[in-house]
């Protein structure tokens, strides 16, 4: 991102929110680095330097402020105005994706090479991958030092360090203070701030964060949706909240996503049983809600389309594999009846869990669980043969790591391998992908109701009227969804429909748009 001194530094005099996140400024007279809303003194002119994210200050010699902690800035400011490729890329990181694997693990799991991707990194941000997990791991562990009680050898560990002693090292090279200081430092000033510019305070027990969205953002219409097919004891969604269990290896807990009181910003409150996972969490809501959409962008290329709801997303997924059970139970049957069939495998394959909510008693099931079952085991909860087979076979191929449903993973490759399991189709292979992988040029042309708001039902019809809308036919298909009252999606695809060609729903040769 190319930054003007002098308009960054006019936003930094009138603290304006809309700035936040967007970019930081170094101050070289203290050697630290603040968001536009800072309290403190405004520096002069001379004394700033502007960066487009907390990594590239940090590489600059910058630490971050204890005042105004640019940990607690919307999406940390590396997520706005990026490529799709960086932007995927470094959610991975933010992910804990260079904590568990290497750059070439993530890489492949991308589906290109790992020079390539350091390349679009240090393109976009500035530094090489490693550094921005780097800065991601000592922000997230600073966040935990002053917003928890964890122990610090468990933040260390939790925040992606090999050693305690290179946790304290690390800290005190880039911010000149030992975790016991700064877990001091940020409590004296949580009376200061808890009024001031500082809305992401935790109450006992709870950890809060804002996350970042290009307006405009239909809340109602995207909770709508999730709400329909919301999995009993995992998830509940009220009239303006979402509500969900989760858990991160032995780390388990739930969450709440609701508008926030900052223009443009979803608030998620997470249980501090989680805050060893929080980078993982936010990174989830993030695609869940589909909050990386640039609405103005797609809606030019959908044209009339997008007019009625110009603020429309794409609702990801929390959980991959949970996605894509729920869209295997829900082929040829609606919406309302695979939510029922969803309900009965979370309650005999999922883990239990206490939460301060009744309805939440559930983890969702994971893919090495339900691949140990038997077919008997799952035809008991009224779900066919045929399909239980199905989701065992998915199941397996997660578990067994030939399979991945997470963003970034390689879409035709994915595609092509759900439709070479029995039972899948392209009408599930391509909602898959246009959910759990986040892949916003995905068209499930076999669903009824497609096609009868497109008043079509030729396949190689749909497909050709669809190529307008490219590479937004995600973001087209929930218009299309939306135009007709109780639109469920239902698969119109058999059993022999798998070995179908995706020559034409996978395209390489993709016409010119203007993005």
């Amino acid at each position: 991102m190319q930054l003007n001194p002098d308009i960054c530094y006019q936003a930094l005099l009138t603290h304006d929110r809309r700035f936040d996140g967007v970019f930081f400024v170094g101050v070289k007279t203290t050697g630290i680095y603040c968001r536009t809303v800072c309290p403190a003194k405004t520096p002069q002119l001379k004394s700033c330097t502007f960066f487009s994210n907390a990594a590239l200050a940090e590489k600059d010699g910058f630490r971050p402020c204890l005042r105004c902690r640019p940990e607690l800035a919307p999406g940390n400011g590396i997520m706005d105005s990026v490529p799709r490729l960086a932007a995927i890329a470094a959610n991975r990181i933010e992910d804990g994706a260079l904590r568990d694997g290497t750059l070439d693990d993530l890489a492949n799991d991308m589906g290109i090479s790992s020079r390539h991707l350091r390349r679009v990194i240090e393109k976009e941000f500035g530094v090489s991958p490693i550094e921005l997990a780097q800065t991601q791991r000592l922000l997230y562990a600073k966040r935990l030092l002053a917003d928890t009680k964890i122990p610090i050898t468990e933040i260390a560990f939790a925040s992606g360090f090999s050693s305690v002693r290179r946790f304290n090292t690390l800290l005190k090279e880039r911010y000149g203070l030992n975790p016991t200081d700064i877990r001091k430092s940020t409590g004296r000033l949580r009376t200061e701030t808890a009024n001031g510019t500082n809305m992401s305070y935790i109450e006992p027990n709870i950890l809060r964060c804002e996350i970042h969205y290009t307006p405009p953002f239909d809340w109602k219409k995207t909770l709508a949706f999730l709400k329909a097919r919301s999995t009993a004891g995992i998830e509940m969604v009220d009239e303006e909240k979402y509500f969900r269990t989760a858990s991160f290896g032995k780390h388990s807990g739930w969450l709440i996503v609701e508008p926030s009181e900052n223009e443009n910003s979803l608030s998620v409150s997470i249980s501090e049983s989680l805050a060893p996972a929080f980078p993982s969490v936010v990174a989830r809501v993030k695609r869940l809600f589909d909050t990386f959409a640039d609405p103005k962008v797609i809606a030019d290329c959908l044209g009339d389309l997008a007019q009625t709801t110009p603020g429309i997303r794409v609702p990801g997924s929390f959980d991959g594999f949970e996605m894509a059970l729920r869209a295997i139970l829900g082929q040829q049957v609606s919406v309302a009846a695979a939510t029922t069939l969803a309900g009965r495998v979370a309650a005999k394959f999922g883990a239990h869990i206490e939460t301060p909510f009744e309805k939440l008693r559930l983890i969702t099931p994971n893919a090495e669980k339900l691949a140990k079952a038997e077919v008997s085991e799952v035809t008991t909860l009224g779900i066919t043969t045929s399909r239980a087979e199905t989701l065992l076979t998915l199941a397996r191929a997660v578990a067994n790591g030939e399979l991945s449903l997470e963003p970034g993973a390689d879409v035709e490759r994915t595609i092509e391998k759900l439709v070479s399991m029995k039972g899948i189709g392209e009408w599930t292979a391509h909602y898959i992908a246009m959910r759990a992988l986040s892949w916003p040029d995905a068209f499930p042309h076999a669903d009824l109701g497609i096609r009868k708001a497109m008043n079509m039902t030729s396949k190689s019809e749909l497909i050709l009227a669809s190529e307008k809308w490219r590479p937004w036919r995600s973001y087209a298909v929930m218009q299309l969804w939306n135009s007709l009252p109780a639109t469920a999606p239902i698969a119109k695809e058999k059993p022999a429909a798998r070995k179908a060609t995706l020559a034409k729903t996978v395209s390489n040769k993709k016409p010119k748009t203007k993005v």
